[in-house]
């Protein structure tokens, strides 16, 4: 997701929001950042395919079952993968100038979860940059020095 928007002094802004596939380590989910990984989840899959195929394979052949359930039941497996992913945290910058070297001279970062809240945010950001010379301080974006 990326726009450019022109701030009201003229500069040339470039709002872009990235996916993160891991949670970015902060300061304040250090005590927490304990996770054992991915393999407790592999684990998880593993663990119910033996189950499904176990279910399938013991079942008598005269049973039939009613699609609503198998409906029912995709959306339950599917429920928490779904989840995560549309739960994913985003980075967002705005960056604008060029010192010469490419690089920008003036960068702001920030964090938000979801993708629907990055969408909105970046639309906020692009508005305020519009009618402002740089973005608000009370959003998620923060200077980078």
């Amino acid at each position: 997701m990326t726009r450019q928007v022109r701030d009201v002094n003229g500069r040339l802004w470039t709002v872009d929001g990235t996916l993160e596939w891991r949670t970015p380590a902060t300061e304040d989910d250090f005590e927490h950042d304990v996770a054992a990984g991915y393999i407790p989840g592999v684990v998880m899959l593993v663990l119910i395919g033996a189950l499904v195929i176990a279910l399938v394979s013991w079942m008598p052949t005269d049973v039939v079952v009613p699609f609503w359930l198998i409906l029912i039941l995709t959306a339950l497996v599917l429920f928490f993968p779904v989840r995560w992913a549309a739960r994913r945290p985003w980075t967002l910058i705005a960056e604008t100038g060029d010192d010469g070297e490419g690089e920008p001279t003036e960068r702001w970062m920030g964090t938000v979860r979801g993708y629907f809240t990055a969408r909105n945010e970046i639309a906020r950001i692009t508005k305020e940059l519009s009618q402002n010379t740089q973005p608000g301080y009370e959003g998620v974006l923060k200077p980078i020095t």
